[in-house]
């Protein structure tokens, strides 16, 4: 039971010093009320959909559903994804 805890603290402190940075990525709430996430080239979609509950977290909402991914034309956020808060 140690050694499986140990192990899954080793694995989380791995993918956390792997991931993305947050402020790498650029968050913003819709119009519509969908969140809209920037994402660097590295960032990888549940990072990104990590950022967006984050936002949906602060107006009370517990789980995110992405609704669109698309590619852009800016070499620092090449791709876009939007969310729906629920």
């Amino acid at each position: 039971m140690k050694l499986s805890r140990c192990s899954f603290q080793l694995l989380a402190l791995t993918l956390i010093a792997c991931s993305t940075p947050q402020s790498d990525f650029g968050v913003y709430l819709q119009s519509d009320g969908t969140i809209g996430v920037h994402a660097p080239k590295n960032a990888k979609e549940d990072e990104a959909q990590a950022a967006a509950l984050a936002e949906c977290n602060k107006s009370g909402k517990q789980t995110v559903r992405i609704l669109e991914s698309r590619k852009t034309v800016n070499d620092r956020f090449p791709l876009t994804y939007i969310y729906s808060c629920r």
